[in-house]
């Protein structure tokens, strides 16, 4: 089971840090107030409005991109946390581990021992009877 858990997060850490690092350029085109493409990869294709000098009609068509950057500093110390970070990471991790630890296997020392049968009940022969 430890094997299986170790195996899925590290997939989905690796996938983290792929979508983490990775960047890319929406395109839009607008005419007017309408949008007529978008494109996230490649270049928004036009509405087809455009004059031969590429001068926009007077409906007012425009481009518009939003890039995203990715992360470019992939080392970051452990130093740079303020204390109380550097505190709630290693509480974090030395607990996170410590819910993985395997108990130990318990040593029975009377497994075959069968106990004696019951002849006649002692505490009714007795009379003595917990309240």
């Amino acid at each position: 089971m430890k094997a299986f858990l170790l195996k899925i997060s590290s997939l989905v850490l690796a996938f983290l840090m792929f979508l983490s690092t990775m960047s890319f350029t929406v395109n839009k085109h607008f005419c007017g107030d309408f949008l007529v493409d978008q494109s996230v990869f490649f270049e928004a294709d036009t509405c087809g409005m455009e004059h031969d000098s590429g001068v926009a009609d007077e409906k007012g068509c425009s481009d518009d991109s939003i890039a995203i950057d990715g992360q470019k500093d992939l080392k970051i110390s452990f130093y740079d946390l303020n204390f109380d970070q550097q505190v709630f990471l290693v509480s974090f991790a030395y607990s996170f581990n410590g819910l993985f630890e395997e108990l130990p296997a318990k040593d029975i020392p009377f497994v075959k021992y069968i106990p004696p049968l019951i002849v006649q009940e002692i505490h009714i022969l007795n009379k003595t009877f917990l309240i």
